[in-house]
């Protein structure tokens, strides 16, 4: 877990960015590496930084500063998910931001790690201040048909969704691929971990890309472009936006900042092969 002094910041662009965290989740290796087997698995685990059989995913939120807008990328589990989760709001305090002083939050997608910080336990939204966007196809799987006739043990996603998406249904601007959250921030549609899974790229020298979930791995992801994450829902189509979205990253020498990758989860990438390389930031407190 980072250390609150640690917390990584730079400039990209005409923009101010914070690695923030809401903590980490506990994860086993099936759902790291669904298809590897099982000394794969344990080596993938390691050099996760784990082993034994799980490792941690860390939850690593952008707080994007325009000058006159505080942008969230997800808000996190709250205390709903793992009991490792939710850390955002106090760590918003701790650099100095307060929740009411967030104007706007991006959700990438309505799994419990990305949304159900949503709301506190008395019903009150925990960002009040804010306009919420998400994509339309998200918006309408999670709040329609498709998301009442998923499996019995995804019902519990399909209620939490449906909680935190209905407390915004009065300030929520439903998007589609190529829009602009604010100039210069825009959205990728990257579907396969949801149906309506968004990326956001913000514009620099070259592009910034929050990969968020197309990418879930720094290791996985790149190594084995080809292999699932255990939480996508539609395998195939991740696996084919994931490809398209790493190429797009290497074709533009773009910046990556990915959700649950080490922290601060920020580098670039390289082709390796049919595969790819990550080039971290060298630490926290500065960049390679």
């Amino acid at each position: 877990m980072t250390k609150t002094e640690d917390f990584y910041s730079f400039r990209h662009g005409q923009f101010g960015i914070t690695v923030l965290t809401d903590g980490y989740i506990k994860l086993g290796g099936e759902i790291f590496a669904p298809e590897a087997n099982p000394a794969e698995r344990e080596a993938i685990l390691l050099s996760l930084g784990g082993g034994n059989g799980s490792a941690h995913a860390q939850s690593n939120i952008p707080l994007i500063d325009t000058g006159t807008e505080f942008i969230l990328v997800d808000v996190g589990a709250g205390d709903r998910f793992q009991p490792s989760e939710g850390k955002l709001e106090e760590n918003l305090a701790d650099i100095g931001v307060e929740s009411q002083e967030i104007t706007i939050v991006v959700i990438s997608h309505a799994h419990p790690d990305h949304l159900w910080g949503m709301v506190k336990h008395d019903g009150s939204l925990r960002f009040p201040n804010a306009r919420y966007f998400i994509s339309r196809e998200e918006w309408d799987f999670w709040m329609g048909e498709r998301g009442e006739n998923l499996p019995e043990a995804l019902q519990p996603f399909v209620a939490g969704a449906r909680r935190d998406l209905q407390a915004i249904s009065d300030r929520v601007t439903l998007v589609d691929d190529g829009d602009e959250i604010v100039p210069g921030l825009r959205v990728l549609a990257t579907p396969g971990h949801t149906a309506g899974h968004i990326s956001l790229e913000l514009e620099g020298d070259n592009p910034l890309i929050i990969t968020v979930d197309a990418s879930a791995s720094e290791v996985v992801s790149m190594q084995h472009p080809e292999w699932s994450f255990g939480f996508d829902m539609d395998p195939k189509t991740a696996v084919k936006t994931r490809r398209i979205l790493l190429d797009q990253a290497v074709s533009k020498d773009a910046k990556l900042l990915g959700f649950h990758w080490t922290y601060p989860g920020v580098g670039r990438i390289e082709r390796n092969g049919n595969a790819y390389r990550f080039i971290a930031v060298a630490t926290p407190s500065g960049e390679t």
